[in-house]
């Protein structure tokens, strides 16, 4: 690797993770924004999210620009590669984010809520975790550090037990209480965002792991273990 490249690689290694760390505090502020019906809050993830989409833009800008003026090898361009599709799937985290922060705004224009209390510790919790997950992942990617990888894409297990407590709960509130439905909805939602962002931390997983091997391998617990998530089911 010439050195050029070396430090153009290395820029754009800070830029996906001042991404990484602009999308954790995203979710961050939407779930806090959701709990605490805080409209201001929700507004300003809402305004934040130009800010992750121009840090995509930016970063894919100068990746296509390396790839064209340097033409790194076959590794060197796996990993310029690696970089513009986990920025796709940070951007997706931060837009999740927002819908959350939308979410928000649509709950407290509701008259009829539910007793949301049990359910925003779920919410509470799977943001905590999230939040943990992006940031080792974030690590692992500074690192190529293959192991966490796999150790962090196991953690969506976890998510998905919560995600699952989660909608029983809520469908439970809506059916003792009808008139809430509409507000159950809404942490049905929710919380399914949650689930989603989880599955975008797999998807970085597996694009270090591409990184290093030049593989696409699931690492998704619950895809390549359908059984793993019926169980959760049934607890």
């Amino acid at each position: 690797m010439n050195e050029i490249f070396a430090d153009e690689q290395k820029k754009l290694r800070g830029r996906f993770m001042e991404m990484g760390i602009d999308a954790s505090e995203q979710i961050y502020l939407a779930t806090k924004s959701f709990i605490d019906k805080d409209i201001e809050l929700a507004q300003k993830v809402k305004e934040n999210d130009d800010l992750v989409n121009e840090e995509e833009l930016a970063l894919e800008k100068r990746a296509l620009k390396v790839m064209a003026l340097q033409q790194p090898l076959a590794a060197d361009f796996r990993t310029v590669i690696t970089i513009l599709k986990a920025s796709s799937d940070v951007e997706r985290i931060a837009d999740h984010a927002v819908h959350i922060a939308r979410e928000t705004i649509l709950v407290d224009a509701l008259e009829e809520k539910l007793n949301s209390q049990e359910i925003d510790e779920i919410i509470s919790q799977m943001t905590v975790k999230l939040r943990r997950m992006l940031e080792n992942i974030l690590d692992a990617y500074l690192k190529t550090d293959e192991q966490n990888a796999y150790e962090v894409a196991n953690c969506d297990l976890e998510i998905d037990r919560l995600y699952i407590q989660g909608q029983k709960i809520i469908i439970e509130k809506m059916k003792d209480h009808p008139k809430g439905i509409e507000m159950g909805s809404h942490y049905l939602t929710t919380i399914r965002l949650l689930e989603r962002i989880g599955d975008h931390i797999v998807n970085l997983a597996e694009w270090i792991i591409y990184s290093v091997t030049g593989r696409i391998t699931e690492l998704n617990p619950g895809k390549a273990n359908p059984v793993l998530v019926k169980d959760l089911d049934l607890k």
